[in-house]
């Protein structure tokens, strides 16, 4: 048995079956640290959705894999234990190599993404094909990428949006046997998604390029990276306390709804995470300057971001009461 099963996480496949079925996504939320992972864990026990903990690279090392591995595996122990359970897969994010996939399925990932979509296409294929052969031999499920974001998040950064081509999809989700494929249509990564000139209108997404891709692998789970709206009331209290984030942006939550009707049956959110942490973080040590105690900060910052949770899952993403 693969170790993920014994500590109680699923892999994707059955989720995004039903996700597509459904007309929801499934949200995939980034963490770093206890509170963040208690924020998102109760956040979607209490919103009944099913759910990907999404881990990077960066996270990885910053945590400690030990570490992190058994914070995942407590948090799983809390899920299983709850009235109400809801599946929950444990995902790379953003895997720049093999043997970074690999340690993962080792450590009981349920899933890993094997990034190679800044290498030429022949080259993508190669590696991707080669994390799939051992993933699913370990029953783990794959995450391909096709298309440039732009942006920066953690290692991930490119000045430049290359949008995803249909023409490649079907050779490529053919020769690699993956089990989802993360496009580019217009999402990017961070808190900066557009250069706007005052008064200009957000673009929207290039639907017409999801819409192609869906007609050339109908039934096939899209994913959307680089998806946080950059919620502005958080980045209001950022600069009300101390913070400097001037033209910061991000899409748009009634086109991430409108991507989760489709195809796209996983959306990841990250930097809307970190945005309100940080928000509450900041008011609470400007409100109370002579606090020194980290749980009367984090505290508050972690019950904001469940309800930041709790709301996305309802309102944007649709997967709340869907298990």
């Amino acid at each position: 048995m693969s170790l993920y099963k014994k500590l109680g996480f699923v892999n994707t496949r059955e989720m995004f079956k039903k996700a597509m079925e459904g007309g929801y996504a499934i949200p995939a939320y980034n963490f770093n640290n206890m509170e963040q992972l208690q924020s998102i864990i109760f956040g979607c026990l209490e919103s009944g959705s099913p759910l990907i903990l999404q881990v990077s690279k960066g996270a990885r090392d910053y945590a400690n894999q030990i570490l992190l591995r058994y914070m995942a595996e407590g948090a799983m122990a809390i899920v299983n234990s709850h009235k109400h359970p809801v599946p929950v897969a444990l995902h790379l994010d953003h895997g720049d190599s093999y043997e970074l996939c690999v340690s993962c399925i080792e450590s009981g990932f349920s899933s890993v993404m094997i990034d190679g979509s800044h290498l030429p296409f022949e080259e993508n294929i190669a590696l991707t094909k080669k994390v799939v052969d051992y993933a699913h031999n370990h029953d783990v499920t794959v995450e391909g990428e096709l298309g440039v974001l732009a942006g920066i998040e953690e290692h991930v950064k490119s000045e430049k949006s290359h949008y995803t081509d249909p023409d490649d999809v079907e050779e490529f989700v053919g020769k690699t046997g993956v089990d989802s494929l993360a496009i580019s249509i217009g999402t990017s990564h961070g808190a900066y998604k557009f250069k706007l000139k005052p008064g200009e209108k957000i673009p929207d997404l290039r639907f017409d390029i999801l819409d192609e891709i869906e007609k050339r692998i109908p039934g096939f789970p899209i994913v959307l990276h680089g998806s946080s709206s950059v919620l502005p009331e958080y980045v209001k209290i950022i600069n009300e306390n101390g913070g400097k984030m001037e033209g910061a942006v991000g899409i748009p939550e009634e086109q991430l709804r409108k991507a989760a009707k489709s195809a796209v049956c996983k959306i990841n959110i990250d930097s809307d995470g970190r945005l309100v942490m940080t928000a509450i973080v900041r008011r609470e040590l400007k409100n109370n300057p002579g606090n020194f105690d980290p749980r009367k900060f984090l505290g508050p910052a972690r019950e904001e971001l469940k309800k930041m949770i709790m709301r996305k899952n309802k309102d944007v993403l649709g997967s709340a009461e869907r298990v």
